[in-house]
């Protein structure tokens, strides 16, 4: 059974399978369609001898090329699952909403030592130590 059972009915297509083989094409399919990947193997095999080597090798490289690979780590919820597919579809997007989450962590950090840099928390430190 595939890693992605919670969010198998919102996904879009396929993964390519990290466990995979040869580029995880086959694996991924099998998971995808819920059966074993021997079976998905022995066609793709018997594709191969029966109808050429190149159409098949080449549709292979190609499946290879438009599915997206397999999440290192399951999603956790949907905001995971999401931000995954904007990854793989749009990495300008992903990269835009890193920015934002570093800038928003930026700040925050910044608060944070202007607090414990300023004179008042020094003084309040000193205060809480006596006492």
């Amino acid at each position: 059974m595939s890693r992605h059972k919670y969010f198998q009915e919102e996904r879009s297509g396929p993964f390519r399978s990290r466990s995979g083989v040869l580029l995880g094409v086959c694996k991924g399919l099998a998971d995808y369609f819920n059966f074993p990947v021997f079976w998905a193997r022995a066609i793709a095999v018997a594709l191969l001898l029966f109808t050429g080597f190149w159409p098949v090798i080449g549709l292979y490289l190609l499946a290879a090329l438009i599915m997206k690979p397999e999440p290192v780590l399951p999603f956790r919820d949907a905001e995971d699952h999401e931000f995954y597919s904007s990854y793989t579809t749009s990495r300008s997007l992903a990269l835009q909403r890193l920015k934002r989450t570093y800038d928003h962590l930026d700040r925050r950090l910044r608060r944070m030592e202007d607090i414990i840099t300023s004179k008042d928390y020094d003084w309040d430190r000193r205060f809480n130590q006596e006492g």
